[in-house]
This record gives structure tokens, sequence and C-alpha cells, in this order.
């Protein structure tokens, strides 16, 4: 595997912290980082950074996060048909929390979705994600340096 050539971003719900971690890894490495959503969001001021926004919708933003994808990048996103689509391109993902989905475990993601998704469309109150831990974090700080050190 060749450096990643760019970092994508699923800008709208990726929090804080990711992003601060993203502009640091771009400065310190010279990767490009590109925010997709669909409201302005706030990039630092950087030759590496830069932002597109979208028009609001069902998956627009997802559906030019995957169009722009390629081998060798990586897309930072928690919505996993997102995920399963950049995959489908080649793109390398990783969660804000850390963890990297690959073809060999985005299926079972897909059907936990999925059977998730049925239940909240049935009545059944799941609850939400849990907060953005100091623990994720540090998963997701690891979790990209792992990936930008792939030679």
């Amino acid at each position: 595997m060749t450096t990643p050539r760019r970092i994508i971003v699923d800008a709208d719900a990726c929090p804080g912290p990711v992003r601060e971690i993203l502009f640091r890894a771009s400065a310190r490495r010279g990767i490009a980082v590109v925010l997709v959503a669909n409201r302005w969001p706030e990039p630092p001021k950087s030759d590496l950074v830069s932002a597109i926004v979208v028009p609001q919708g069902p998956d627009v933003a997802d559906d030019r996060i995957v169009e722009m994808s390629a081998p060798g990048d990586i897309v930072v996103t928690a919505d996993i048909p997102l995920a399963d689509r950049s995959i489908s391109k080649g793109a390398l993902v990783i969660t804000p929390k850390g963890h990297l989905l690959t073809a060999s475990n985005i299926g079972e993601r897909l059907s936990i979705r999925n059977a998730m998704d049925e239940m909240r469309g049935s009545g059944i109150n799941t609850g939400g994600p849990a907060p953005y831990s100091v623990k994720d974090k540090q998963r997701f700080a690891a979790g990209l340096d792992r990936l930008l050190a792939r030679p």
C-alpha cells in the first residue's frame, strides 16, 4: 500500500476532537484533508485543508464522498452504508471512534446497523451512541497514525 493520497471527512457529524487530530496530522505529514458537509465546516487556514459544501438532502454528502474517493484515500465516517460504499471504491475507512472498517468486517457492521434500524422502525428505543470520550479520541489518533504510517 502506498501513502494515503488524502483524507476525506464526513464532516457534518464529525466530533471536534477528531477534526483537530486530522488538522494536526495534515500539517505534520503534509496530507490533504477534505471536509464534506451540507453546512460550512469552518476549516482552518491551510493549503492542505479544504471544504466542500453540498446541498441539503438525504445522502448528498455521502454521494459526493463516494464520488471523490479512490484507492489510497482515507475516509473518516461513522456512517456504515457510506463506509461500505467507500470500501468498495478502494478507500480505507476509519470511524471517529478509531475503528478500522474493512471488506472483511463491513458486512457484519451493516447487518447490525440494519437490525438496529429495523428495531427503531418498529418503535423499540435502542438508545443512541455513547458520548464521545477521551478513550475514543485516543483510539482515533492511534488508528489514524497506523493508517498514515503504512508503507
